[in-house]
């Protein structure tokens, strides 16, 4: 008996392990329309996004005006937020690309991970990201990502792309 109940164990543990698996890049290589970010991320277009806690509630919701542009390998993400509450912030991005080195995309799909200076009450904390990015057309993308610190899951950030 009690050797059925180890394997039933094994089992269930082998399942619960499976069944938790993220996806990866490569789940998404045959879904179209194919994601290019120098092509995507060139002009303008803006973004709606909301920040949820850990709980799931709702804590800041903002729209982006993006301007993006490429030269050769090199791009530039201008970001400028606005956010509910009416307080306003910049982010400009560098981006190079260096044949899928810190992010891999396959497909529509695009799977970035990153640490980003997040100021907060006038200290700044690093958090890191896990971001899916997914094309849906040739003007939208949906985008979902996962924020960290020290391995713990702050909350979620969730956007809608709309190119111009």
């Amino acid at each position: 008996m009690k050797r059925q109940i180890s394997l039933a164990t094994l089992i269930a543990a082998a399942a619960l392990i499976v069944g938790c698996a993220s996806p990866a890049p490569a789940d998404y290589s045959a879904e179209k329309p194919l994601l290019d970010l120098k092509t995507y991320f060139n002009g303008e277009f803006v973004a709606h996004g909301l920040f949820t806690d850990r709980s799931g509630k709702v804590a800041r919701r903002f729209v982006v005006q993006m301007t993006g542009s490429w030269q050769g390998k090199n791009g530039t993400l201008d970001e400028r937020f606005t956010y509910s509450d009416g307080t306003t912030e910049r982010r400009v991005w560098r981006l190079t690309d260096e044949g899928n080195a810190q992010g891999v995309a396959a497909g529509n799909a695009l799977n970035w991970r990153y640490t980003l200076k997040l100021p907060v009450d006038g200290k700044v904390y690093e958090v890191q990201f896990d971001d899916w990015m997914y094309l849906m057309d040739d003007r939208v993308m949906l985008n979902k990502a996962v924020m960290s610190k020290f391995g713990i899951r702050l909350g979620e950030v969730t956007l809608s792309f709309y190119k111009k």
